[in-house]
């Protein structure tokens, strides 16, 4: 008779062989790694590596106290070029972990789907769903017609991932694929070569950037992307929803955005001539890709007219090519591509001065506009339709036509992005200049509304000719007559967005629109038939930001001529919400908690503006790559958004090095991608449209106002918390590392106000403390439950409630656990470490300490599980693998930050200690995937 642990042993062992092709793609890329670092850095550093390895993981994994030791002492010992060398291979482990586990995640996809088990996220889990509860094809067809979506890349100061290490892990993770499909031994062989070729190629390239990171590189590094994943993927992506809803014309609602090149708020780099660049550099992806794909497409379509006809406009498209060669008089098709892809290389060199690589015949007649070339190839398919070959357009075709709706000539839409007092100070130099007002900021709100709406109803210009401006605020105008150009120049969906950092006030935003009207973007005088370019969009930040948005909407929509403008340009409202701002300001539950208030304000605002006439929200969401910048998986923070917020519409940041880890991989991406879709469509047509229960709203405010304190009390009233920061965590060394155009203090001091919140994030989740991510929610909650038995046990119980019936609850309780799981605050004492003044390192590290400690047991007592990640035993499970070979890394930073800021300026030891600290960061950032 079996004994009751027999099933629990073979779900055990059932899980163990589920991943078992995990634990042997890790092995075989670590023996690779192994050899390789024997091979070219000789038996001795390979043992010594080793030896580390197994000392950690003792230390780690069976609370081996003398191995710790042994292990601190080794470290410590190390020589720097001994510590550089280790630090290279714990990083490397780290990145070919990284991408085992992508590798298995779309390998057990494709088990799941076989075996015809649908996985939340995905678009067949999200359309069998919404049949479930009855929602009909064109109702789901119906939303996207309406519908945009658009994962807006942006270029932050963390992004730690050179090109040529993007490349070469690409190539690992095909090699990876390729060694699944592989049937015999001669291939497994043959793909373990290609691997380790692939691996010396890691070892051998520079992992650092040896001069700081530029715009144009920044620009380059997303365009990447786009050649390995979203060109192809996005037409996949809509292939698989059209064989979903048979029948119906989708159009083209999921667009990618950018920002690298056009976001000028805090990095003086970018002005109209990054702008130009990004525009011309995106353009030429976009055509390349197409005049690639028109020549295999010729190729492919070698039909003849002596076997099969062809339609009348077909006939005629091929009779207007300029190729004449007698070989192909036949092949119809042929002759119309080669003729199409003359103007397209026309085009290529009309918009970007750029040659195409292959001529048939010479480039003439450029297309105008995408919808030119969409007119060519619809004439293509429609004559295969229509003679028996429509075999051969699904293959190709489509997705070349589904490309060139998406893409344009154009790419992605380039967002426009300056803070507002930025905006003031132009205008405060041009006012002055045409002696309208001598010192404009110094009015209060209602006198600048009053003279900006006097201005945008004045047909005049403000610019006074042969007048002398700062080099300021000509660079400044530059730019937005630099968009004017652009959008004459690729198109209407080129240049979409103006946004606002900072929007205080509804003058910031008039301010724009005065500035739009002196550059040509906003033509005509308000309340007279003035239409917009672009849409003005403000950027709401802080918590103070966030609690006055709608009031601060409400009035611009109630100045004269406001509503008539956006009616006439575009019907549009965008609205960004910042979450790394707001989180520095507040912490992570008030920031989560007034940015939930703020979007159903705003959707209120709008459902009374839509009395008047149509007009369409779209909330911008400026999500961070960490959950203490409104981070953590997307699929779960889009159901978690408040009812009626999400409607079809959404818009998020990608951020720094979640674009690597998210898009690098083509398989990957697309289901990035796809969650997207999916959430959005379950989000708008699944959700419930009524509020969460008025207790909840009231148990969350409470909740909010109690964590606020605790978390300002810690961080902005402690004194010497600043000085701590400084000196407990790598955010010197992160300033110095070249891997970002931007800086990373807005101002030169050490005020935690004037740091920006991505390198905030980014320096606590190296140190392990993470505090960004969970700060303030301990103390919340302990003050939310009180003291008397009673009333902690009712109060414990409507938490309980909240965390079962409510999204925005558990999705932040769910991220709040993954943070948790992720800090260890032991290695973080190691940190505490470089504090000169020990006794203000032991005081606060103490209420550190104190604080993860409540929330710890905050969490635990809601959920019910002492353990973290409980209900996620996969990413447990990663972590559990991963925190050996992170720990060195740790510990080695530490070690050389302190040999670092206590060595000369010219010792010549400086350059390679420096180098061993921004190698760790490199590593640390990998392995734990969300750093910010």
């Amino acid at each position: 008779m079996p004994s009751r642990a027999a099933p629990a042993r073979q779900e055990i062992d059932k899980k163990a062989d589920k991943n078992e092709p995990l634990v042997a793609d890790i092995r075989l890329l670590g023996r690779i790694l192994g050899d390789v670092i024997r091979e070219q850095e000789g038996r001795e550093a390979y043992e010594l590596v080793e030896r580390i390895r197994q000392l950690s993981v003792a230390y780690r994994h069976k609370h081996d106290k003398e191995a710790g030791k042994r292990f601190d002492k080794l470290l410590k010992s190390l020589s720097g070029e001994q510590a550089v060398s280790v630090i290279r291979a714990f990083s490397y482990f780290s990145h070919l972990a990284n991408i085992a586990e992508d590798r298995h995640h779309i390998r057990r996809r494709d088990v799941h789907e076989r075996a015809g088990s649908l996985q939340p996220g995905s678009l067949a889990y999200c359309l069998e769903h919404l049949h479930e509860a009855g929602i009909r094809p064109t109702e789901i067809a119906e939303v996207l017609k309406r519908g945009f979506i658009s994962p807006v890349l942006t270029a932050h100061p963390t992004e730690v991932q050179r090109k040529s290490i993007l490349d070469a892990e690409r190539a690992v993770a095909g090699l990876l694929e390729a060694r699944d499909r592989a049937g015999t031994e001669r291939e497994l062989r043959d793909t373990e070569g290609l691997l380790r070729a692939r691996i010396t190629q890691l070892w051998q390239t520079r992992m650092l950037r040896y001069s700081k990171l530029t715009v144009a590189d920044e620009i380059e590094n997303a365009l990447s992307y786009y050649q390995s994943t979203f060109l192809r993927q996005i037409p996949k992506l809509y292939a698989e929803l059209e064989e979903h809803l048979p029948g119906e014309q989708l159009p083209s609602f999921l667009r990618m955005g950018n920002w690298i090149g056009g976001d000028r708020d805090g990095n003086p780099n970018v002005g109209a001539v990054t702008l130009k660049r990004a525009m011309q550099r995106q353009s030429e992806v976009a055509l390349r890709h197409y005049l690639t794909e028109l020549h295999e497409l010729g190729a492919e379509l070698s039909i003849s007219l002596h076997l099969t006809g062809v339609s009348a406009d077909m006939q005629k498209l091929a009779e207007r090519s300029p190729d004449q060669n007698v070989h192909r008089m036949d092949e119809p098709y042929r002759r119309a591509l080669t003729g199409m892809y003359a103007r397209l290389a026309a085009t290529l060199h009309a918009l970007t001065g750029t040659e195409a690589l292959r001529h048939a015949v010479a480039p003439q007649d450029p297309y105008r506009t995408p919808d030119e070339l969409l007119a060519d190839l619809r004439i293509i398919e429609a004559s295969l339709k229509s003679h028996h070959a429509e075999a051969l357009i699904a293959p190709r075709l489509s997705p070349l036509v589904r490309a060139v709706q998406v893409f344009g000539f154009h790419l992605a839409t380039l967002d426009l992005r300056q803070s507002s007092d930025q905006h003031e100070l132009v205008l405060a130099e041009l006012l002055a200049t045409a002696r309208i007002e001598a010192d404009y900021p110094a009015l209060d709100e209602a006198a600048k509304r009053e003279l900006l709406l006097k201005l945008l109803n004045d047909a005049r210009p403000l610019r006074v000719i042969g007048a002398s401006y700062t080099d300021k605020t000509l660079f400044e105008l530059a730019t937005f007559e630099a968009a004017r150009e652009a959008l004459a120049r690729f198109g209407r969906e080129a240049l979409r967005h103006y946004i606002i950092s900072h929007t205080e006030s509804v003058s910031d935003l008039l301010e724009v629109a005065l500035l739009l009207k002196e550059t040509g973007l906003l033509r005509g005088v308000l309340t007279e038939y003035a239409v917009s370019d672009l849409i003005i969009v403000p950027l709401f930040e802080t918590i103070g930001d966030l609690r006055v948005a709608p009031d601060i909407m409400r009035e611009f929509y109630a100045l004269p001529g406001v509503r008539g403008l956006v009616d006439r340009s575009s019907g549009e409202q965008d609205i960004m919400l910042g979450y790394s701002d707001s989180n520095k300001d507040g912490g992570m539950f008030t920031s989560s908690w007034e940015l939930y208030r703020a979007e159903i304000a705003l959707v209120e605002l709008f459902d009374e503006l839509k009395r008047v006439g149509p007009i369409t929200l779209r909330l911008f969401h400026g999500r961070g790559g960490t959950v203490g910048r409104g981070g953590g998986p997307s699929y779960q923070a889009i159901l978690a958004q408040p009812p009626g917020t999400v409607n079809g519409q959404i818009r998020l940041t990608e951020q720094g090095e979640v674009i690597a880890s998210k898009y690098a991989h083509p398989e990957i991406g697309r289901r990035n991608l796809e969650t997207l879709v999916a959430a959005t469509l379950e989000a708008t047509l699944l959700h419930p449209t009524q509020s969460a229960p008025k207790g909840f709203l009231q148990a969350a405010q409470a909740l909010s106002d109690a964590s606020f304190d605790a978390y300002r009390g810690l961080v902005y009233d402690t004194p010497g918390f600043a000085d701590y920061f400084f000196a407990s965590t790598p955010i010197r060394e992160i300033a110095e590392l070249n891997i970002g155009s931007r800086p990373a203090s807005r101002k030169a001091t050490r005020a935690i106000e004037d740091l920006r919140a991505i390198p905030w994030g980014f320096s606590w989740g190296q140190a392990r403390v993470a505090l960004p991510g969970w700060c303030g929610f301990g103390s919340g909650v302990e003050a939310f439950l009180g003291e008397e038995p009673a009333q902690r046990a009712k109060n414990l119980a409507l938490l309980k409630r909240m965390l079962k019936g409510w999204p925005f609850f558990r999705a932040l309780l769910s991220n709040l656990d993954m943070v948790l799981a992720k800090t260890d605050l032991a290695l973080a004492e190691r940190y505490v470490e470089l504090v000169e003044d020990k006794k203000l390192g032991k005081r606060i590290f103490t209420a550190i300490r104190a604080e993860f400690d409540l929330t710890q047991a905050a969490l635990s007592l809601i959920t019910g599980d002492d353990k973290r990640l409980a209900a996620n035993p996969s990413l447990a499970r990663s972590i559990e693998h991963r925190f050996p070979y992170i720990d060195p890394l740790n510990h080695l930073q530490v070690e050389l930050m302190r040999r670092y800021r206590r060595t000369q300026a010219d010792d010549p030891a400086m350059e390679r200690v420096q180098r061993g600290i921004h190698l760790s960061i490199n590593g640390i950032a990998a392995g734990l995937r969300n750093t910010g």
